[in-house]
């Protein structure tokens, strides 16, 4: 039998909604810790886990790990992945990667020198509609890439919508949607059409900065809506939105070449159907499931982050993988920052 890696899981948030269980049902590892400030223990004890701690350097002192998975706060995300990369571990990191520039840049100068497998948690390049996209841009199916287009509406940010007050609710602290989804369709774009932007331009929009929740009214100081134009240079553009004042949820990824046009729509990201259209005729595609699918009754970004987790196996024993860099995440954080988001 395969020894599998001891892993720590930072941040009880989607960390252990999503995370937790792809992990455990991943044969590549075992889930050893949780790190949270105050439900740690709590999920700890639910979930039958070993130890759990009230941060990631109390963690990495108090138990043997292989792996780090960071998906604590934006906020938090720098010093966890440092004290992490000190401790001479793999590290994987939710997105967004950083609140700025500069921690990005240190966080991949630190993995650099670690020699250490990292890797950043853009699970929805294992949609299966969007790997196919990807599939058809690079078999040249579609011609010269030239356009691309990301829609991704949600109606969870309207004014009528009653969500708790949080770290979400504070750009200083990495929140709002720029950070949370523009992160994803950057990384989306960059890796369809396999290039690296070399300029952007938008903006974030605040249409509802005054919110309600149980305990009253609050203000909100980020995003509800973040808009991108990416150059990448080669004749391709992409535009990119994500706006969750909408009142339906949808999402749509139209790559657009000089021979042909992709599209995968939905509801959701999770779930698509998939299209090439041409000047003669509009042709529905089958996509492959993904090999983990049976899992997706525990959340439609477990299956993803199992794939996500095998990339990250590759890494680690130095084969071929489509794991998300940090190098790569640098470059999607300096797009962020064209938008105005973080520091």
């Amino acid at each position: 039998m395969v020894k599998r890696l001891r892993i720590g899981i930072v941040g009880a948030g989607f960390g252990a909604i999503a995370h937790l269980p792809a992990l455990r049902n991943h044969p590549g590892f075992e889930v050893v810790a949780i790190a949270s400030p105050s439900t740690a223990a709590e999920i700890a004890r639910e979930a039958n886990l070993p130890y759990a701690f009230t941060s990631c350097e109390e963690m990495l002192a108090g138990c043997s790990l292989d792996v780090v998975t960071v998906a604590s706060p934006p906020f938090a995300h720098a010093g966890n992945v440092l004290a992490a990369l000190a401790a001479g571990k793999h590290v994987l990191c939710e997105k967004p990667f950083a609140l700025g520039v500069a921690d990005a840049q240190a966080m991949l100068e630190a993995a650099t020198a670690a020699g250490t497998a990292c890797g950043v948690a853009h699970e929805f390049r294992f949609i299966s509609q969007i790997q196919a996209l990807k599939e058809l841009a690079a078999n040249g199916h579609l011609g010269d890439l030239r356009n691309l287009e990301i829609t991704l509406l949600r109606s969870t940010l309207r004014r009528t919508e009653r969500r708790p007050r949080s770290w979400w609710f504070d750009a200083r602290r990495g929140g709002g949607l720029a950070g949370a989804v523009l992160s994803h369709l950057i990384d989306q774009a960059s890796w369809l059409g396999n290039y690296v932007p070399e300029s952007t331009s938008g903006l974030r929009r605040t249409a509802n900065a005054q919110r309600d929740d149980d305990r009253g009214s609050f203000q909100s100081t980020v995003d509800d809506g973040a808009f991108a134009l990416v150059d990448y240079g080669n004749g391709f553009v992409a535009r990119l939105t994500a706006d969750g004042t909408t009142a339906v949820d949808s999402y749509t990824c139209a790559l657009h070449g000089e021979k042909r046009t992709a599209v995968a729509s939905g509801p959701t990201l999770t779930e698509l159907t998939l299209y090439t259209v041409d000047a003669d005729q509009t042709d529905e595609l089958t996509c492959k499931p993904s090999p983990y699918s049976a899992y997706e009754t525990l959340g439609s970004n477990v299956p993803l982050l199992m794939e996500l987790y095998d990339e990250l196996l590759k890494r680690i024993d130095g084969k071929a993988n489509s794991l998300p860099s940090f190098q790569e995440a640098v470059a999607t954080q300096k797009a962020l920052a064209a938008v105005g988001y973080g520091t």
